[in-house]
Formats: structure tokens, sequence, C-alpha cells
């Protein structure tokens, strides 16, 4: 199971974002990165194609970072934290904040 999965909030431990805040928008599990919104912001200088109709110039995106660089965040105690999986008595698995105990996703 996936400690970080898109649409959690997580915030940056090092690198030159470090204690920004952001959603995480895609998560590559095969390269252990992830991309996080408005984190890692890059200008790509593009050639534009007329053949596609693509126009040219600079494009501001947010490029990938190393799953190691980011925590999740926690809501209730308002720090960033670790994630663990435990099963319910059901059977089911959850994601859960070491710190406190407190499932993140049922």
């Amino acid at each position: 199971m996936r400690k970080l999965r898109k649409g959690d909030e997580v915030v940056v431990l090092a690198g030159k974002d470090k204690g920004k805040r952001g959603v995480v928008l895609k998560v590559m599990q095969e390269l252990e990165k992830i991309i996080v919104e408005n984190i890692n912001m890059v200008k790509r200088h593009t050639k534009g194609n007329p053949m596609q109709g693509t126009p040219g110039g600079i494009i501001e995106k947010e490029m990938p970072l190393h799953i190691s660089n980011v925590a999740i965040w926690n809501s209730i105690s308002e720090k960033a934290d670790r994630v663990g999986v435990k099963t319910l008595e059901d059977g089911q698995k959850v994601r859960f904040f070491k710190s406190n105990d407190e499932v993140v996703d049922v």
C-alpha cells in the first residue's frame, strides 16, 4: 500500500521549496517521485510548432520531487508526520499517522 497518494497534502522537507505545502498531483511509484502542486516550479523554453498549432515561449511547470523529500501534513497536530499501514477488524487496510494513531483515510 502506498504511503502517499494523489490528493494528499504534503510539506516539503528539503530543497529550494523547504517548508512549503501543496497537494500531490501525481505519484510515480516506479521512480519514487511525486509531483506537488505549485512546488519545484521551473521555466521551460519551448519551440512552437505551427503544424500542430502549439505556441512557443516560456512555460512554467512542476517538476518531480523524490518521495523522501516530502512528508504528509497532519492537520490535527499542524505539522509533518509519518504514515503507517494497519489492518482494521474487518480486514480493510488503512493509513494512519504515527504520532497520534489517527486514520488518514477510511
